[in-house]
């Protein structure tokens, strides 16, 4: 047996061995969940969890991140693996006797497993040092739920070659999924996940008594009239073989029955899967609404607000990914994924820079069928901790995959 096969086929032992940090940790963070950027007790329960190893731990300057870094024996490479850290403004309702502690914050996508998985692996690394050359970058980041965390870490120079760990050369994250098979790795490669923009338009009209709509210039029927011919322009407008998924998801408009409104706003949002896509709906977007009020004696005022980049996978990394799963956790857990995903994540930032790839590891809780199991970022979600050690299994396996040879 090749020596790096022999080192992976252990870890998911030692990942078990280290289960109870990786669960004590996860439920600590998990009754006091913490939103957006500055997450303080979240980055010292983190600090803390790292202080007994051999690792070089820098803290953020502008939001609460840590970044730590582990040398091998001999020089080498760099490897990143990402762990995100906050939380979801939810109220938790799962009756869980860790529950969240902080009201209307809970840990609805499971960053506190993310956090946990990643401090043990840093933990059974460490204990591996003499098996692989280069150094491992650990990034605890802030702000993924719609803050740009990883954004601010990149700009904070963690991926230059005189940040703390050099340029990486190959970057990893894994997602737990409540609605998979426990203990599960989906990757695929390519995008992965959407793109995703904020879209607002606020249509301009003239107000007036309802009884006389013919003295006013009403925005409402304009404003009606954008919500389908936005669906229009999405099918007929972009190919069918680049996804586009455009929601208008509120609109607000008037203040009582007999009076008709100045203004009506609404708001949505853009999904998509290529730049390319992305560059045309947004044209599209401007056209149709300007056209639509202008239609309609109105103005129309678009404001279009970048989210996250597509989230692409390089198809090697994805690959590795793929390998390295079947030989620590078996072939039959790892499964490739068919199309991508239109949920949209942070660490494409990570991954426009530096070619690697993101995973999906399965958690749903014993007993309950996946597709029928309260899905991420509700506030009922639950996770099988058990699929835990397979996450620190595979995000260790990475690491050695790649600087053990």
């Amino acid at each position: 047996m090749p020596p790096d096969v022999a080192l992976l086929t252990t870890l998911r032992s030692q990942a078990r061995g280290v289960q109870p940090r990786t669960v004590a940790l996860r439920r600590a963070l998990h009754r006091r969940p913490e939103l957006g950027l500055d997450l303080p007790h979240t980055r010292d329960a983190v600090v803390a969890a790292l202080a007994d190893l051999p690792l070089q731990v820098h803290l953020g300057r502008s939001v609460s991140s840590v970044v730590a870094v582990l040398e091998g024996a001999r020089p080498g490479p760099t490897v990143l693996l990402r762990g995100d850290m906050d939380a979801l403004p939810l109220a938790e309702d799962t009756g869980l006797a860790f529950a969240s502690e902080t009201d209307g914050a809970m840990h609805a996508c499971g960053h506190d497993t993310h956090v946990a998985m990643l401090a043990s692996a840093a933990r059974v690394l460490a204990a591996r040092r003499n098996d692989f050359a280069g150094r491992v970058l650990f990034m605890f980041q802030p702000g993924e739920e719609g803050f740009h965390g990883a954004r601010y870490m990149i700009d904070e120079g963690l991926l230059d070659r005189t940040g703390p760990a050099g340029r990486p050369d190959a970057a990893y994250a894994l997602h737990i999924s409540a609605t998979l098979p426990s203990g599960e790795v989906h990757v695929r490669p390519g995008p992965l996940m959407a793109a995703a923009d904020a879209l607002k338009v606020t249509v301009r009209g003239r107000g007036g008594h309802a009884s006389a709509p013919h003295d006013a210039l009403d925005p409402l029927p304009a404003a009606a009239a954008m919500v389908g011919a936005l669906q229009t322009a999405v099918t007929r407008r972009v190919s069918a073989h680049h996804p586009v998924v455009l929601t208008i998801a509120r609109i607000v408009a008037g203040t009582t029955n007999n009076i008709i409104p100045e203004t009506a706003f609404m708001e949505g949002t853009v999904r998509t899967l290529s730049e390319t896509s992305r560059a045309t709906v947004h044209g599209e977007i401007e056209r149709v609404c300007r056209y639509i009020a202008m239609a309609h004696g109105c103005t129309a005022e678009v404001h279009i607000e970048p989210g996250y980049p597509v989230t692409v996978n390089d198809a090697d990394a994805a690959d590795r990914v793929g390998k390295l799963a079947h030989t620590v956790l078996g072939r039959d857990r790892v499964v490739t994924m068919d199309t991508p995903i239109m949920g949209a994540e942070d660490f494409s930032y990570v991954l426009a820079e530096v070619p690697g790839a993101l995973a999906f590891l399965g958690g749903c809780p014993p007993n309950v069928r996946p597709g029928t199991a309260p899905p991420n970022h509700s506030n009922r979600v639950v996770f099988d901790e058990d699929a835990m050690a397979s996450g620190v299994a595979v995000y260790a396996g990475l690491a050695l995959d790649a600087l053990a040879k």
